[in-house]
């Protein structure tokens, strides 16, 4: 049967997708949802907004990893059940948000939170570190240059006391990409943590007629460094193949997404890179994109050392200097990028001047640009 206008539901499919946000929401949220007057924050990790009815929300909020287990999914669900009638919700940045209406119900909350260890720690509210957002990293990801979750766990280990506070000139929010496609929002990050490759994809020679489309590898390459080219296979087979021009390449990976005989991958050319002063907020500047301070540290695994000490180094020396309310970037415009360099001890190198050849004037695209009367 076709679709009825006069019955639209007839016949329809309804499981297909999430079912709808509003059947998950706290009655507290559902009965003033978009009646919210203001909210503040009454501690490290508490928040309380407040109604046009005079209800109050109460949100208490706990750092978690992206990655986590059934069990504590399931310790989760014990805790929504025993405070927040069942309700629960995770936020973009990988925090679990456990809501009560009740001023009465945050202390057993907390207290019930803390008497499980370490597990709930509460925190990433006002000017503090947030938890980190990240990428997937050598769990998932076909392209990674570092991992994600092993750095994530051993910055915000050195970094933990940050997070169940509020004594920083402002909010940093600290991401981590695992390669410059930059899934993980690195790009107008405070701190940002960026897998890079420093060498040009190898090339498969015996696979690539069949695991490629080679149009695809080719075209994928913004700066056209692939092109098509003759070789010869391990069977002294002359095969059509593609080959890089190493100069033109800029590792980004995007020709192994899609060809898997161009891998990228390299233990000793793949590492991190360190970028600061992003933002999205528009508050008291416009958003700005990071810049790059640090172009390579090694994948020194399992706690990454050099990248921990280079990240806590930024933070303290901002937190040190800044003016309240000044985001890393903004501190870094004031007293200037020269004088950044010199305060973090940090190495100015060639690799922090911008000279990419596509880079565009972004003049009017803020919403701090005024038109005036005349404009028509």
């Amino acid at each position: 049967m076709g679709y009825d206008p006069a019955n639209p539901m007839a016949d329809r499919i309804t499981d297909i997708g999430p079912p709808h946000y509003e059947q998950f929401l706290p009655p507290v949220c559902k009965k003033n949802f978009g009646k919210w007057v203001y909210h503040e924050i009454t501690q490290p990790g508490v928040l309380m907004h407040k109604a046009e009815s005079g209800d109050e929300a109460w949100t208490v909020r706990v750092g978690a990893a992206r990655l986590i287990s059934i069990e504590l999914i399931r310790e989760v669900c014990d805790i929504a059940d025993a405070h927040c009638d069942g309700c629960v919700r995770f936020t973009t940045r990988n925090n679990i948000e456990f809501i009560v209406d009740s001023k009465d119900k945050v202390q057993p909350l907390l207290d019930d939170l803390a008497g499980r260890g370490n597990k709930f720690p509460v925190g990433g509210t006002g000017a503090g570190v947030t938890n980190i957002v990240h990428t997937q990293g050598w769990v998932h990801c076909h392209t990674p240059a570092t991992d994600a979750s092993g750095v994530v766990k051993a910055v915000m280990d050195e970094l933990f006391d940050y997070f169940t506070s509020m004594k920083l000139p402002a909010q940093v929010r600290v991401a981590l990409a695992c390669c410059l496609n930059m899934c993980g929002a690195v790009h107008a990050s405070d701190i940002a943590i960026l897998g890079v490759h420093r060498k040009p994809p190898m090339i498969d020679h015996d696979a690539i007629s069949g695991l490629c489309e080679l149009p695809l590898a080719i075209s994928a390459c913004p700066l056209g460094a692939v092109k098509p080219a003759k070789a010869t296979n391990a069977a002294g087979e002359e095969v059509k193949s593609v080959k890089v021009n190493n100069d033109r390449c800029m590792f980004c990976g995007n020709c192994y997404t899609m060809c898997p005989a161009m891998p990228l991958a390299d233990p000793e050319g793949d590492g991190i890179a360190i970028l600061v002063g992003g933002k999205v907020s528009n508050a008291r500047s416009m958003p700005k994109f990071s810049k790059l301070v640090i172009p390579f540290l090694p994948n020194n695994t399992p706690r990454w050392p050099e990248v921990v000490d280079a990240v806590k180094n930024i933070l303290e020396t901002y937190a040190n200097d800044a003016r309240k309310y000044e985001r890393l970037g903004e501190w870094a415009e004031r007293i200037g990028w020269e004088k950044f360099f010199e305060k973090t001890g940090i190495p100015f190198t060639i690799k922090s001047v911008d000279d990419y050849r596509l880079a565009y004037d972004t003049w009017r695209t803020s919403t701090q640009f005024k038109f005036t009367s005349h404009i028509k």
